[in-house]
């Protein structure tokens, strides 16, 4: 079955992807948009940490697509791209369809990559979707189970280890996680949380080397160190095996291994498959595009997000980058429609966020001020919260969230648990609850006002770009 050539088809449905597909629908694009996409739900990979504890629930940051996009134009097509040919305009799904488009965007994203570590595949865990969060949860749930039912010291030791290999912000984020989460969880059972151990394995000395974090690395450390069990680290350790429960390692020339119960991998992640078969110049596997997004010999593709690389202006594979590639990659399409050029994408990167813990992190505002704790826990999740895509989406699931912090519902843990005040978070919340609320209500009445008076500090263009306005 063959769909109509005006279409534009849309492969991939993560945050590029599915942005330029409701930002086209928002814009009332007179084109069919098909969105095609091999998983049934959206995962919000930065608050993955919080399915997996149990601080947010699956309906929040891990919607159905059919959910997300029922108020809109989209076309939803759940299936796997089996290959794309630019010069045919076409693309083949696994059903065997074959879908004809105008506009092709891809945004297919990324997949992990175990360095052809032996075993890695079969024995250590991924964490970069919704699927994975919920699967390590109920594998980590079953482990404290076996560990509380048997009397054998050395096996309990190893049930209660966890290996985290790779030292990026995914693998410290995880290691707070679970340091708080962990021994929580066990002391529910009745078990001593001082038998838990979290492991971090990093192949250098340094942790967050070369990402956009890495003016976080002191910050990161004294959290990692701060947890209810503190992060052990195992640094110039390089991975040579994953076994069914330990980890092989080379360390000073030396052969050695990490028993463990679970091992989750964090270490890397590498371009689709599919892109490098494209006759198109890459990098790694992202292909180079032009600073409109668009492939220099094929003007009616887009590319966004892991799989697009832009060598004059190189951006980090985040969440907030895919979300105005989006936004930019829906106008740059209707522009093309409507017989006006494309116009070269800017990416405003707002700073950096980080989860360090249950109900503590740290925003890094523009690269100038962190807030660490609990403070900086609030701005992060109530940061991303906004960038839930499908604006009733976004509302519901933002009261939701205020309403579960004033009133401390969802979660895995006491406040004398985690040494906090119970106090602190409601105020705290109600404070950043009348931060954000008050330009967004000033702007809503006087919006000139507003852009006059704010323009200099360019806080209605990063308000435009988390909420935009009502048109």
């Amino acid at each position: 079955m063959q769909q109509a050539s005006q279409a534009t088809v849309i492969l991939g449905g993560g945050f590029a992807g599915l942005f330029t597909a409701l930002h086209l629908s928002q814009r009332n694009y007179s084109h069919p948009i098909i969105l095609i996409e091999q998983r049934d739900r959206f995962s919000f990979k930065p608050l993955l940490y919080e399915l997996l504890s149990g601080e947010l629930h699956s309906a929040q940051v891990y919607p159905r697509y059919n959910e997300l996009l029922a108020s809109s134009s989209v076309t939803f097509v759940q299936d796997t791209v089996k290959s794309i040919h630019l010069e045919q305009s076409q693309v083949t799904v696994a059903s065997g369809r074959i879908f004809n488009y105008r506009n092709l965007v891809l945004a297919l994203g990324s997949k992990t990559t175990y360095f052809n570590t032996p075993g890695a595949a079969e024995y250590a865990m991924p964490f970069t979707s919704g699927e994975q969060a919920i699967a390590l949860r109920k594998h980590l749930r079953h482990r404290l189970h076996q560990a509380i039912q048997t009397s054998d010291p050395a096996r309990r030791r190893l049930l209660l280890t966890v290996a985290i290999i790779g030292a990026g912000p995914a693998g410290i984020e995880l290691a707070c996680t679970l340091a708080d989460l962990l021994p929580i969880w066990y002391d529910e059972l009745g078990g001593d949380a001082a038998e838990i151990r979290v492991v971090l394995i990093n192949r250098n000395k340094e942790i967050l080397k070369g990402d956009v974090n890495s003016h976080l690395r002191c910050t990161a450390q004294r959290a990692l160190k701060g947890r209810i069990i503190p992060v052990d680290f195992l640094f110039d350790a390089a991975v040579s095996k994953i076994q069914a429960d330990g980890v092989e390692y080379q360390q000073n020339n030396k052969t050695q291994i990490l028993q463990a119960g679970t091992i989750a991998w964090t270490a890397g992640t590498a371009a689709n498959p599919l892109l490098m078969n494209l006759p198109v110049a890459n990098n790694r596997g992202r292909l180079l595009v032009t600073p409109t997004l668009q492939l220099p010999d094929f003007p009616e593709v887009f590319a966004a997000g892991d799989c697009a690389a832009d060598s004059d202006q190189p951006q980090p594979p985040t969440a907030q980058v895919a979300y105005q590639q989006g936004i930019a990659i829906a106008q740059n399409i209707q522009r093309q429609r409507e017989g006006k050029s494309p116009i070269p994408v800017e990416i405003k990167m707002r700073g950096t966020l980080m989860k360090l813990g249950l109900n503590e992190g740290v925003a890094n505002l523009f690269n100038k001020v962190q807030i660490p704790g609990q403070p900086g826990h609030l701005i992060r999740e109530a940061t991303y919260l906004q960038l839930l895509p499908n604006a009733a989406h976004n509302r519901k699931i933002t009261t939701e969230w205020l309403t579960d912090e004033l009133f401390q519902r969802h979660r895995p843990a006491s406040y004398m648990q985690l040494g906090q005040t119970p106090w602190l978070p409601g105020v705290a919340t109600l404070a950043a609850g009348v931060i954000f609320a008050t330009p967004l209500v000033w702007r809503a009445a006087q919006p000139m006002q507003f852009q006059q008076n704010l323009h200099w500090t360019g806080v209605p263009t990063l308000l435009n770009q988390l909420a935009p306005p009502a048109r």
